[in-house]
């Protein structure tokens, strides 16, 4: 990597991610314009330069050579008195359509969210403008004539644009959000400034009171290439109570003009209503966008690791906000439905050989879990790991693993037979006075597969992420445990389950490099 390290605390600071990307010590939520280009991986993101508060919206900016180790880029695109940057996504204009290119250069297009000040010519509004770079994303131009798109509301917002092909031409196509009215507009365009309604999805039943950063995308079913549905990405603002943000996706078909989801039954009304589906079940998995042009057309996705329930009132300094690590998704029919699978890219490095259990929980016999709880001769301290274990029932009516187990703490990760049900309960994780609806219980609907319960829990300072068979659902929270809840346990209600096998890999940390100052309120914005 390049650029000057991160000062030497870095890796001692209280709740700092090891293995996840966190800015060095200001605010960051959504992902924004992840693009694939001249062999780096952008991630720009929503950045307040200033602090560690939601507020001066502009857009960060790292790269990777592999997903896992970040390099910080300059800003990129900064907030000025008439607007802040909000989401949106970047384009590679290879053909160079919109005409922004250099000689020779395809340029990057950011398409992003104005939203403008009462003060400004477009005042209080929402609507969709350009920038564009011509040397890697290093810097950004504003394009002279923005916005490009308006509709004249206060919640149009979140493009993501991508690059439609069919037999007969191709077209570029954006999807946002009224976020307000809960529905997702579809616009086309030939040069990314000049755009034309499509159509609008609006189901009959919704869910959420918010809808943000949408993405649409085509996978195979179960790597079948004559077989290709779409899938609707939304994240969502729940109503009061009922677990703050989350994310859901939908299935279907998209003809260059019209999403049509998959239906069910119909309702009381007469009416088909679209399937949605959990994109994580967890509290903390939001603002989930995935890259384009990436090679080999792989789906990769990367999620805020956060909820706005609590988001600015967690317990960490100098920074606010971190991502979840990025994850691969792929469509596959199970049972006759289908479903999306999520497993973390390839790229993190063991730190050492596996943590000794002993040998017969490591890769031999069965362990026998009696009820109550009985801790394991082995822990990952507090430094990132990967936790890959494989339990069965047996007469138990709930079994599983505790993490991170100290006095009185612990985040309980297990499995309720009778209602076939993943378990994450962090009510007892640590730390989490900061907010009332921080404490929680998370339950994600998960079948056993020949009698067994698989799990791959990616450990960090204080995250967890669960992906249960095969990453047929996942859980993704944060927990603030003290340093010394360093224990692993395993437990057992109402009866005897058994451990098949488990393994515990330390994990390389993947400390992020940084290049460029932190600019100053009284700079110029960029472009």
């Amino acid at each position: 990597m390049t650029g000057s390290p991160l000062p030497e605390t870095f890796a001692d600071e209280a709740y700092r991610p090891r293995l996840h990307f966190s800015a060095p010590d200001t605010w960051i939520n959504d992902p924004n314009g992840l693009v694939y280009a001249d062999g780096l991986y952008h991630l720009f993101y929503q950045n307040n330069p200033y602090g560690t508060d939601h507020a001066n919206m502009s857009w960060g900016h790292a790269v990777s050579t592999d997903l896992h180790h970040w390099e910080h880029r300059p800003l990129a695109i900064l907030c000025d008195n008439d607007e802040q940057i909000f989401s949106g996504s970047v384009v590679l204009d290879e053909t160079n359509s919109s005409g922004f290119g250099d000689p020779g250069t395809a340029p990057l297009v950011a398409i992003y969210t104005s939203d403008y000040a009462d003060t400004s010519p477009h005042q209080g509004i929402q609507a969709q403008s350009l920038a564009y770079s011509n040397d890697g994303g290093q810097t950004w131009t504003k394009y002279s004539h923005n916005p490009v798109l308006s509709r004249d509301s206060p919640n149009f917002r979140d493009p993501k644009v991508f690059r439609y092909k069919s037999g007969s031409g191709d077209y570029w196509v954006m999807i946002a959000v009224e976020a307000a009215e809960r529905k997702a507009v579809l616009y086309r365009s030939e040069d990314l400034k000049h755009w034309t309604l499509l159509s609008e999805f609006q189901p009959s039943r919704t869910v959420g009171k918010i809808w943000e950063c949408p993405d649409l995308f085509p996978l195979q079913v179960d790597g079948d290439p004559a077989d290709t549905k779409w899938v609707l990405i939304l994240s969502l603002e729940r109503e009061e109570g009922e677990g703050g943000s989350a994310g859901v996706y939908i299935i279907g078909d998209f003809d260059g003009v019209t999403f049509t989801p998959q239906t069910k039954d119909l309702n009381v009304a007469g009416e088909a209503t679209p399937v949605f589906g959990w994109l994580d079940h967890g509290r903390d998995y939001y603002a989930a966008v995935s890259f384009s042009n990436t090679p080999g057309d792989r789906r990769i996705m990367i999620g805020w690791m956060n909820n706005w329930d609590y988001a600015r009132s967690l317990p960490t300094s100098p920074w606010r906000g971190s991502m979840a690590l990025p994850r691969e998704i792929s469509l596959h029919t199970d049972n006759g439905r289908m479903i999306l699978r999520q497993q973390v890219v390839d790229g993190l490095e063991p730190a050492g050989p596996p943590v000794a259990l002993g040998r017969q929980d490591i890769t031999h016999g069965v362990h026998a879990l009696t009820q109550n709880v009985q801790e394991l001769r082995a822990d990952c301290n507090t430094e990132p790991c990967l936790i890959q274990a494989t339990l069965a029932p047996g007469s138990s009516q709930e079994f599983g693993l505790i993490l991170r187990q100290g006095q009185d703490e612990g985040t309980w990760v297990g499995y309720d037979i009778q209602r076939e049900q993943l378990i994450v309960d962090r009510t007892a994780s640590g730390r989490a006075g900061f907010s009332p609806l921080f404490p929680s219980r998370e339950t994600a609907p998960v079948k056993l597969a020949g009698d067994r319960l698989r799990l791959q829990i990616y450990l960090d300072a204080a995250s967890i992420e669960v992906f249960a068979q095969n990453g047929q659902a996942t859980v993704t929270e944060q927990i603030f445990p003290s340093p010394s809840s360093t224990a692993l346990s395993l437990y057992s209600i109402d009866g005897t389950a058994q451990l098949i096998g488990l393994t515990i890999t330390p994990l390389k940390e993947t400390l992020t490099s940084q290049t460029g100052d932190r600019p100053t309120k009284e700079e110029s914005p960029v472009g």
